[in-house]
């Protein structure tokens, strides 16, 4: 990597945001692109959405694990709260209320997803991480600390992820519980790095009770 932040490449879909009252914005994994992650809109209801996907510099949110020492990931770490930031920021000055904003994310993108959504708690529309967990070598608490007012929140992973212990899940739920998200963890016996239909289906049950 040779650049030292994010650059702002977003793929907008869906209905257009100046008309929109809802809106999605999804996150892909290592190594994928925004086209990728938008894929899900053939399996997610998302009739009404305006859909912003952002797309990492080099296809990478940060470099090295997850569980890595956050200092490792940085700039990248830092850039890509602040991409998201930007994109929630577009999202309010079109006249879409938070509580109607919804986070999405696949793998690396999951992580991100609920570090951000940790780190600006609020009533969201609802944030979904697709096999992921909160981000550093140890969770820093210290991080969060507002409150999520009933946003619901689905995890969902392997028992045996390749990337992401399920032990950092249990905990990540933990401290989402603690911020007042209304958390659906679910653990898949054997399930590969992938998303599933029955993670289908919660999530659009998700959608269709908060939209």
């Amino acid at each position: 990597m040779t650049t030292k932040a994010h650059k702002k490449q977003v793929v907008y879909e869906g209905v257009p945001l100046a008309s929109a009252n809802k809106a999605m914005i999804l996150l892909h994994g290592r190594g994928a692109s925004a086209e990728s992650i938008l894929s899900l809109k053939e399996y997610l209801k998302l009739d009404g959405f305006a859909l912003l996907a952002p797309e990492a510099t080099n296809h990478t949110w940060y470099p090295f694990s997850f569980m890595a020492p956050s200092e490792q990931n940085e700039p990248w770490l830092s850039s890509a709260i602040e991409l998201i930031e930007t994109l929630v920021a577009e999202c309010t000055a079109a006249g879409i209320a938070e509580s109607s904003i919804h986070l999405l994310g696949f793998s690396q993108g999951a992580c991100l997803t609920l570090e951000f959504a940790a780190r600006t708690a609020t009533r969201y529309g609802s944030v979904t991480a697709f096999t992921g967990g909160l981000i550093g070598e140890k969770i820093n608490r210290s991080n969060y600390s507002g409150n999520f007012n009933g946003t619901p929140v689905f995890i969902g992973c392997s028992d045996r992820d390749m990337h992401v212990p399920v032990e950092r899940v249990y905990a990540s739920t933990n401290v989402l519980t603690e911020m007042g998200a209304k958390v659906i963890e679910k653990i898949y016996p054997g399930m590969g790095h992938t998303i599933n239909e029955d993670e289908i289906n919660i999530v659009n049950k998700l959608l269709n009770e908060t939209t």
